[in-house]
Formats: C-alpha cells, structure tokens, sequence
C-alpha cells in the first residue's frame, strides 16, 4: 500500500510539476542539531518537512563540536547544524538549495547560511514582520573554501 502510494504521488508529481508532491514521495533522511530552546530552529524543520526532508531532531548545547566534526568553519556558522546525504547543511538554507546540492552532488563539505538572516526558512514568521535580510547561500568546499551557492535579495 505505501509502495503504491509513493508511485501515485511520483506520478502526480511527474503530471502537474508539483515538487511537494515528488518530495513527499522522496523524503530525504538526515539529522539536525539544534538547541532545545531555539524557537528559529524550530520553524524551520516544518519549511524542510514540507520539502520532502524527514530529519531526525537531537537536542544539544554544544553545536560547535557538531560543526567541528562535519567541517563547517566558524564564520560559517548559524544556530543549527544538519547532515544530510553526507553533506553539513548550517543555518536557515532553503529547501530548494540542499535539493540542488543534493542532485549536483559537488566535491564539499555543505551549505551554509552563516548568522540568522530574516527572511530565510525558518526566520520568516509573523513575528518578524514581513522584514528581509539580503543573504547568500555558502557553498563550503572539500578543502574549506567557500563560494556563493546563491544570493537571495
């Protein structure tokens, strides 16, 4: 039944272009660590659910050893820190970005949205005010360069 579902939804996908429904039918496993007490972080689990990204959640106050082990250099650093498909995924980076870094699979590290930008997922609620940073997407090289991925203005 679920197997047949997953084909129904890929279809669906396939015959209107809708990539909620291909993510949904393609969910992306990975894992996030995040403070208990982070409200940001929070919001935007929902933003990547809803893009077909299922990540296990754990609870820490010590990101910078997470970062350390996955490679991403201190200015590159946000509030939360994710794994996925090998690659460190730091800060508010959008659904969109990780999808294509995930289908181009380049040679590095991850992705980063270094500080906390309104406007990003996850820092784009009510409370904010409808107020946008200009940010980029760092993509952070094998050997620890960086470069943009893409710029959001």
């Amino acid at each position: 039944m679920k197997r047949n579902l997953s084909a129904l939804l890929v279809a669906l996908a396939l015959a209107t272009g809708s990539s909620a429904a291909l993510a949904q039918a393609k969910a992306t496993a990975g894992i996030v660590w995040l403070s208990p007490t982070c409200p940001c972080c929070k919001e935007w689990l929902p933003h990547m659910a809803k893009n077909g990204f299922k990540l296990d959640v754990r609870h820490t106050d010590d990101l910078s050893s997470v970062r350390k082990r996955l490679g991403v250099p201190p200015n590159a650093a946000s509030c939360h820190t994710a794994e996925i498909d090998g690659y460190a995924i730091e800060g508010h980076v959008p659904a969109s970005d990780v999808h294509r870094l995930l289908a181009e699979k380049p040679k590095a590290r991850g992705l980063a949205v270094p500080g906390m930008k309104l406007g990003s997922p996850g820092m784009d609620g009510p409370q904010y005010n409808g107020v946008k940073q200009a940010y980029d997407v760092v993509l952070i090289g094998a050997d620890g360069s960086q470069s943009v991925f893409k710029s959001y203005r």
